[in-house]
């Protein structure tokens, strides 16, 4: 009976560290909850149901290669999604998360994966285009070399009249002193008909001469007009900003939650009155992709996010009459990663900083940046309530 006893506690005992042996990987890797934020094109966006974008396919392969289960949880902004991550029920936000000194203080950050800085992009039209030039045309600039170039053909002018007698042939003809002095001012000034004003050699010296200052003159306009007047049109166009203080006089597009919307916060843009488009303030987006079609309507002037996600849309948006440009960028450079839950453990967030910088040393992280810049442009919402 003893021996059966024993017999039975063996097998009791190892039927319980077979148990505890298949628990293990469990405990050892739990699933975890990472954040992800829509509308934040091209880092994280939800399309056909799938999650994509940089930060998004940057982390799938960090937990691909540490065999790491996780979960996405979709938050509405990136804030409330390191706020849920510093308070523990989030474990990995997975974002392009600026690493800004305020955030730094607050929040558990991975390896930067990347560096990007905020920019502001603002659309032009062809008319807006057609009328910057027309407005170049008529500038001071080209206004003094025209009339430089009427006067030395005017002085030209006078001394064929009188090396060649003029007044005298005006008298003889019974024809005004001003159409004759006209018609020396025409020939000089298109070269046509010479033979009609000039017979001596002094005249034909003077007409030479003049012929010279005209053809000289004529291409430096051309430079002038094809170089520093279309380079001129384009630069007043293009509405390039000196300062990031121009912005605060404008309605600003950003997204709810990030350092965009604490940027317009510093330049104390206050939130823009529902329609009232004249009037300068912030407005929300729901989505950064939503920025093209309300810059297009008038409801926005500029848009403020990550020089990334404006370089995107640059490139994606048609135009459809519409040149999307940047008006001024690299405005506050700042390292950007994922975020860690304080409860993380450090053998998890050491694996995964790890990946990162295996990933970033392959090359991975920057085939995933001209993807992710590549990706098609979808219609989304506009505006949001979110803040």
């Amino acid at each position: 009976m003893k021996r059966q006893g024993g017999r039975h506690g063996l097998l009791t005992w190892g039927a319980g560290l077979l148990l505890l042996a298949w628990g293990l990987p469990s405990q050892a890797l739990p699933v975890l909850r990472v954040g992800v934020v829509d509308g934040s094109q091209p880092c994280s966006y939800r399309e056909g149901g799938a999650w994509k974008g940089l930060a998004v396919g940057l982390w799938t392969r960090v937990a691909q290669t540490q065999d790491l289960p996780y979960v996405l949880r979709p938050m509405p902004s990136i804030r409330a999604m390191l706020e849920a991550t510093r308070q523990g029920q989030l474990d990995v936000a997975v974002e392009c998360i600026n690493i800004s000194p305020q955030r730094f203080r607050r929040y558990r950050f991975s390896l930067p994966f990347q560096e990007d800085g905020q920019a502001v992009l603002v659309v032009n039209d062809r008319i807006s285009l057609g009328r910057e030039f027309l407005s170049a045309v008529m500038s001071l600039s080209l206004l003094r070399m025209v009339g430089l170039l009427v006067l030395t053909l005017l002085l030209m002018s006078a001394v064929v009249w009188w090396v060649e007698g003029h007044a005298a042939q005006a008298c003889a003809s019974g024809r005004s002193r001003a159409h004759h002095f006209i018609k020396v001012f025409t020939i000089l000034l298109t070269g046509e008909g010479d033979d009609a004003i000039v017979d001596t050699s002094r005249g034909r010296g003077v007409l030479m001469v003049g012929y010279l200052v005209r053809n000289v003159s004529s291409a430096v306009l051309v430079g002038f007009l094809t170089v520093e007047l279309v380079e001129e049109a384009r630069g007043r166009a293009n509405r390039h900003f000196e300062t990031l203080a121009e912005v605060a006089t404008l309605r600003v597009g950003y997204k709810a939650g990030t350092v965009s919307e604490d940027l317009l916060r510093e330049l104390g843009l206050q939130p823009a009155p529902v329609g009232r488009q004249a009037v300068p303030g912030r407005v929300p987006l729901a989505s950064i992709t939503s920025a093209i079609n309300l810059l297009r309507q008038g409801s926005l002037d500029a848009v403020l996010a990550d020089e990334l996600q404006l370089r995107y849309l640059k490139a994606q948006a048609s135009s459809g009459g519409l040149m999307p440009v940047l008006a001024i960028a690299g405005i506050r450079p700042e390292s950007q990663g994922f975020a860690f839950s304080p409860r993380l453990p450090a053998t998890t967030a050491r694996r995964i900083d790890l990946a990162i910088t295996e990933l970033k040393r392959r090359g991975v992280v920057q085939q995933l940046r001209r993807e992710a810049l590549a990706a098609p442009l979808a219609d989304e919402p506009s505006l949001s309530s979110a803040n």
